[in-house]
C-alpha cells in the first residue's frame, strides 16, 4: 500500500501526468513486495512554491509506505523519482525533495492491515 503525493510549481499536462504515472508505477517495484496494483498517486501542479528563496521550478514527493524498507531501497527510489521529475517536468534534481513515512496501520476496504 504505497502512496506518492507529488506537488510541483510547474504545470503537468495530461500527457506528462500519464508518463509520470506509468514510470512511478514501475519505480515502486524497487521496494520489495510493492507493485503498481496497490499504488495510489496524486498530483498537484502549479502550486505556489519557493525553494532556497526562489520560485524556480521545484517539487516535493511524499511517499507513504505500509511497512518498512531499507536505506538502500529508499536511496534507489529517491534516485528514480528524481529522474522521473527531471525527465518529465525539467525540474533540476537539486530542487526536488523526496520524503518517506512508514505506516504501521493502513486501512482499506473497511478494514485494516
Amino acid at each position: 500500500m504505497p502512496y506518492i503525493e507529488t506537488t510541483t510549481s510547474v504545470a503537468i499536462s495530461g500527457k506528462r501526468e500519464a508518463a509520470i504515472k506509468e514510470r512511478m508505477g514501475k519505480a515502486i517495484e524497487l521496494i520489495p513486495g510493492k507493485t503498481e496494483g496497490w499504488l495510489m498517486l496524486s498530483f498537484r501542479d502549479n502550486a505556489s512554491m519557493y525553494f532556497k528563496g526562489e520560485d524556480d521550478p521545484c517539487a516535493i514527493c511524499h511517499v507513504k509506505l505500509f511497512g518498512t524498507a531499507s536505506e538502500e531501497v529508499y536511496a534507489a527510489l529517491t534516485e528514480a523519482l528524481t529522474d522521473i521529475l527531471n525527465d518529465e517536468l525539467d525540474i533540476d534534481p537539486d530542487r526536488i525533495y523526496i520524503t518517506y513515512e512508514e505506516i504501521g496501520v493502513w486501512g482499506w476496504n473497511g478494514g485494516n492491515f
